[in-house]
């Protein structure tokens, strides 16, 4: 059994209702498409709209206009929302703890929530790996951790597309934690990301490649696609690869959507002809 699943690519802006217009529009299309899950890029919301303190939702406040959004947008449409990127002000709360850590630096956590068909949070995790780098672009200079406070937790969550590991953007470049989702047994792994044009020209088909070649599982990618101001620019090349490394379906530059079947019958083949699980070493 085989489920339909869709990457959506974005151009977005520091408007916010622009946003989450574009992004309601794509998810309509992808469920009429026949999606049963549907990934947004990281920073699908609000992409270069100044601090991102003023953005910030506290976890499960039910009053919060882009958690909301998710929620009404996987209810509605009775399928599984993996929200690429949004600005929290607290902390996860941890098993032994009552409630959560607010944030007071100025800075917030870049959460990628996954909601349920019945529009329930199922899922969060926090981007690990902050992307503080020189770019030989227009904007040169990157400093993610002046606006995010890091997570520190791998997450892996049940979706009826299969077990599902999460993952952001810089994340790609640190194949250790792809291997620790591996071990986790995730399925597929999920990348919403705003590559920059240069470093993504140059990395993000391969990078991508080898993640579910190294560890035998799908790799859903979304990625923002084009120039969002005079600065910032992304490269778009949004993708669904299978376990043996091919490219099941992609986009280019600009707003669209990339859609594949996940059948968990070839993630099973591939690991049982060639087991890398149990011919670990280190």
């Amino acid at each position: 059994m085989s489920t339909k699943v869709a990457v959506l690519q974005m151009i977005s802006t520091a408007s916010v209702d622009d946003n989450l217009q574009a992004a309601a529009r794509l998810i309509a299309q992808a469920t009429d498409a026949g999606a049963k899950l549907v990934l947004l890029p990281e920073n699908f919301a609000v992409l270069e709209g100044g601090p991102l303190v003023q953005f910030a939702e506290k976890e499960g406040d039910e009053h919060a206009p882009l958690q909301n959004f998710l929620a009404e947008q996987s209810r509605a449409h009775q399928l599984t929302v993996v929200g690429g990127t949004i600005p929290l002000i607290n902390r996860p709360s941890k098993p032994s703890e009552s409630g959560s850590e607010v944030l007071t630096d100025g800075r917030v956590r870049p959460a990628c929530l996954v909601f349920d068909p019945s529009g329930r949070l199922t899922a969060r995790y926090d981007k690990i790996h902050l992307f503080d780098v020189k770019v030989d672009d227009n904007q040169a200079q990157y400093s993610e951790s002046l606006s995010f406070e890091p997570g520190d937790q791998l997450v892996t969550v049940a979706t009826s597309a299969g077990k599902l590991g999460l993952s952001v953007c810089y994340d790609l470049r640190f194949p250790e934690l792809y291997r620790e989702l591996f071990r986790l047994g995730a399925e597929l792994v999920t990348v919403p990301s705003a590559f920059t044009k240069v470093t993504g020209q140059a990395h993000w088909e391969p990078l991508l490649r080898a993640r579910a070649i190294e560890n035998q599982c799908y790799v859903l990618a979304a990625n923002q696609g084009g120039v969002h101001n005079d600065t910032r620019q992304t490269w778009g090349h949004s993708m669904i690869i299978d376990p043996w490394g091919s490219i099941l379906d992609s986009i280019a530059e600009g707003e669209g959507i990339a859609m594949a079947e996940i059948d968990l019958g070839a993630v099973r083949n591939v690991r049982a002809n060639m087991p890398i699980i149990e011919h670990l070493k280190l």
